[in-house]
């Protein structure tokens, strides 16, 4: 994989994580209006993942990177996007995707006592196309 650094919303925390993982997936996009994305393609997925908090967890993690990639890689690689629960209600655009990574991933640190947040997570399509879901402080809650 590419070294490749994204762009980080600045913040006030101790510690910054981030984890880049890749999972091959298909999907289409059930609208006219998508166009050929109408029709099952596959694409292999670049996610990025940036975690922040301000205290460690007993190993001295903020959130353990394997942790991380069963959120995503685990659930997603090698499916077809629509057959999952996170998709029955909108379609698996690049943009939904993000979103539903990030509630994914969300969902597993609000498990942790230290509280780690999520702020950042950066879906690659494409060579030359990427989407970036940054989450509102009432999102949190």
């Amino acid at each position: 994989m590419l070294q490749q650094f994204y762009p980080t919303p600045a913040h006030s925390f101790r510690y910054e994580l981030n984890k880049d993982m890749h999972f091959a997936a298909a999907h289409f996009i059930p609208n006219e209006l998508a166009g050929v994305c109408q029709r099952v393609h596959g694409h292999t997925y670049f996610a990025n993942i940036t975690v922040v908090g301000n205290e460690l967890d007993e190993c001295g993690f903020l959130i353990n990177f394997q942790t991380l990639k069963a959120l995503l890689h685990g659930v997603y690689d090698h499916t077809l996007m629509n057959d999952h629960p996170d998709f029955y209600h909108e379609p698996p655009s690049t943009e939904v995707v993000a979103k539903m990574a990030w509630q994914r991933i969300q969902k597993a640190l609000d498990q942790e006592p230290h509280q780690p947040r999520c702020i950042q997570i950066l879906i690659r399509e494409t060579p030359t196309s990427y989407v970036r879901y940054l989450p509102q402080e009432e999102d949190f809650k």
